[in-house]
């Protein structure tokens, strides 16, 4: 167990950014899978429009790699524009 105040203070702010982390990967994991899953265009236009701004910001904070998004929103992509 820690000992210095500055120490247990540190265990509790990264227990509160691993709980708000985890939280906002996994909402962008469902929007994803949601975003497959859908056939329509429209939907699928507007839902991509939202899955790309949070795994942008998901990369700004560091919660994943840039790269990760970009690949992620390249295949969105190519999914919703292979639509119909």
């Amino acid at each position: 167990m820690a000992n210095h105040k500055s120490s247990i203070k540190r265990i509790r702010q990264t227990e509160v950014k691993n709980e708000r982390n985890r939280y906002q990967h996994k909402t962008t994991r469902n929007l994803v899978k949601k975003l497959r899953e859908t056939t329509e265009k429209t939907a699928a236009v507007t839902l991509y429009v939202e899955t790309s701004s949070m795994l942008d910001k998901l990369a700004k904070r560091n919660v994943i790699h840039k790269n990760k998004a970009s690949n992620i929103k390249s295949s969105l992509s190519l999914y919703v524009n292979s639509l119909k």
